[in-house]
């Protein structure tokens, strides 16, 4: 028997990684690194970014639907960090919406496919900021500075 497609990993990281990719990548090309943690700068040398996004993903229930994910804005050559507020600032802007009454953010649930159009299911995230630890300094040579964004979606998952 196969899971419903609102339990399948698979729908729930495409559809995620979907939202940030065309939201930020598409609105303010920052780059977006998916599950690689925080790793020290010289990962990066060979690049030559200065403001990227690293999106972790963390603890997932399917049964109780809700997955907790890590955002790490980071900036490079940006010694009072104001950059990186505004980096930040406009990466909230998709993790909020104050069209809504309540305003959360609602990041659409797909089902994704490799070859052919996805569908777009009844549903989707929402999106609640747990929390954010601004301006911090990974204290090495290049100047590497980031910000973090705790996030919890829900969602109904049929399992």
């Amino acid at each position: 028997m196969s899971l419903d497609p609102t339990a399948r990993l698979s729908n729930v990281l495409d559809s995620i990684k979907k939202y940030f990719v065309d939201n930020i990548t598409g609105n303010h090309g920052y780059q977006i690194i998916f599950d690689k943690s925080l790793t020290t700068p010289e990962v990066f040398q060979t690049h030559s970014w200065k403001k990227w996004v690293v999106i972790n993903m963390g603890q997932l229930n399917r049964n109780e639907g809700y997955l907790i994910i890590h955002i790490f804005c980071c900036t490079r050559e940006d010694d009072e960090g104001h950059i990186l507020a505004q980096m930040t600032d406009n990466v909230m802007g998709y993790l909020s919406d104050t069209t809504q009454t309540d305003s959360l953010a609602r990041i659409p649930l797909y089902r994704s496919r490799a070859t052919g159009a996805w569908e777009l299911l009844q549903g989707g995230f929402v999106v609640l900021v747990n929390g954010e630890f601004p301006n911090q300094d990974l204290l090495d040579k290049d100047g590497t500075k980031f910000s973090v964004i705790d996030v919890t979606l829900r969602w109904v998952a049929k399992i």
